[in-house]
């Protein structure tokens, strides 16, 4: 039986972790307070105090001192979470930022071991000097860390070409809650040698044990891009869209991301010295990005065009011709490719611009995007007349990030409208939780819509590696 954990202050305690990993090295009170809210700013708490261990020896034993006294331990990476997942009132907070190293990035093997406490952003400009990348990306990379894109198996914009962070990972090492540590560290992209345990603590948001270090899939750097904004008359028209372009370029698609007319209209508001995509509004315009690099594709021509922007150019006014495409814009530097990605990585900002908001993290399979869409305009409108609806999609893997902004200030109306848009993506056979888990937000949805199987399965899981239930209590599995 898991039993809850203690959250009294204990000095004792802190002054024995303060033995392990230097008494600097224990943060409270003001000290701690960097730590003491989410990037939101909707939750805040008071830790027992914030721990920042220097090597996996110390994360080890941090946790055989927790474990026996029953401290509850929450881990937090850039504490860019969006769903509560760091919340950790009286708890001991355990922050590998200063298990920053890189150890290695191996080139021909196309690998790079890193620890727990990179920054991504960091790891993109290393990886960029052997002419390699890191593929995951997303707006919080400049402080989002190893790490926490781990444990919440994140997504972001390249996922249609790379995969989400489990899709980038070879292998893992992690302290187990009883300070144990589970080397499983491999470099081998062929590993059949029993459970997948790696795959077990990849997006497990820190419930099974403390992910510090890891071993990543690199991919070789593309050597020119073709980046566009595109207007379509449809969704469905954008799917097809898609489809002709991974078939004209044998899947050169790296992004693709679908941004309404309430969006634009969202982020120009945000953000006024903005231009728009386009001299007409349109309601359905997406974010296209190619990216080659073979020599066929990149190497300049006597003119100085490069062959995949040409393509690119040729494909889409085909499309122009036939109706299937009502506007372009394609950068013609990078300055004009940033400018495109400037819209789209401010989202996280556009959605939150207002109070309150009903945001939700979904999926479908692609083809019924546009059917949710319709759905969740049709519901939400039946509760509240005067709601505003946007959000942008990750098109290319059906992710979509939905905010409503209503129209009064009512928690039970803003539960109904959230219950509402998750019934319709379960009726399409979606997700409730697409890319950043589930932390505390979405433990209702869990207990309403996950497999009753699956979440016993789960708790057993949870049970037998977390007996005193120390790691990140109370997230991710729901109330029982």
């Amino acid at each position: 039986m898991i039993r809850p954990m203690s959250t009294e202050p204990h000095t004792d305690q802190l002054s024995e972790l303060g033995q392990v990993i230097g008494p600097k090295y224990v943060l409270t009170g003001a000290d701690a307070a960097p730590w003491a809210r989410d990037w939101t700013g909707n939750a805040q708490w008071t830790p027992m105090a914030v721990l920042r261990p220097a090597n996996t020896a110390e994360v080890a034993a941090i946790l055989r001192l927790a474990n026996r006294h029953g401290l509850a331990i929450v881990p937090v990476s850039g504490n860019t979470n969006l769903v509560k997942g760091t919340s950790a009132e009286g708890a001991l907070m355990l922050s590998l930022d200063r298990m920053s190293a890189i150890r290695e990035i191996r080139p021909e093997a196309r690998i790079a071991i890193v620890e727990a406490g990179v920054i991504i952003a960091n790891l993109h400009a290393a990886t960029a000097e052997h002419d390699l990348i890191f593929p995951l990306t997303f707006g919080a990379r400049g402080s989002a860390m190893i790490g926490g894109a781990l444990s919440t198996n994140a997504g972001g914009s390249n996922v249609l070409r790379y995969g989400n962070t489990r899709d980038l990972c070879l292998g893992l090492e992690v302290v187990l809650p009883s300070g144990e540590v589970m080397n499983l560290m491999s470099e081998l992209h062929k590993n059949n040698s029993g459970y997948d345990l790696r795959h077990l603590m990849i997006g497990a948001e820190g419930t099974l044990g403390i992910i510090t270090a890891a071993v990543l899939k690199l991919a070789p750097k593309p050597r020119a891009y073709a980046t566009a904004m595109v207007a379509v008359p449809s969704v469905n028209a954008a799917l097809a869209l898609l489809n002709r372009l991974q078939d004209e370029t044998g899947g050169a698609v790296e992004a693709f991301e679908y941004m309404p007319r309430s969006f634009i209209e969202a982020y120009l508001a945000r953000f006024p010295e903005a231009r728009p995509p386009f001299e007409a509004s349109h309601e359905v315009n997406v974010l296209v990005e190619l990216g080659a690099r073979a020599p066929r594709d990149t190497a300049p021509g006597p003119d100085g065009t490069v062959p995949l922007a040409a393509h690119f150019e040729a494909v889409l006014a085909k499309l122009f011709e036939d109706g299937t495409l009502l506007d372009a814009v394609i950068a013609q530097n990078s300055a004009q490719r940033a400018e495109i990605w400037a819209r789209r990585e401010a989202s996280a900002h556009v959605l939150r611009m207002r109070s309150p908001v009903i945001d939700n993290d979904i999926a479908v399979a692609t083809d019924r995007m546009q059917t949710l869409l319709e759905r969740i305009e049709a519901r939400s409108t039946a509760i509240d007349p005067g709601i505003f609806n946007t959000g942008v999609a990750h098109l290319g893997d059906g992710n979509l990030h939905y905010a409503g902004f209503p129209s009064v200030s009512d928690p039970a109306l803003h539960r109904a409208i959230q219950r509402a848009v998750e019934d319709e993506v379960i009726a399409l056979g979606g997700s409730f939780s697409a890319e950043h888990g589930i932390g505390l937000s979405k433990r209702p949805a869990m207990a309403l819509h996950k497999d009753k199987a699956a979440v016993a399965a789960m708790r057993a899981i949870k049970a037998a590696l977390d007996p005193n239930n120390i790691m990140n209590p109370g997230k991710l599995l729901p109330e029982e």
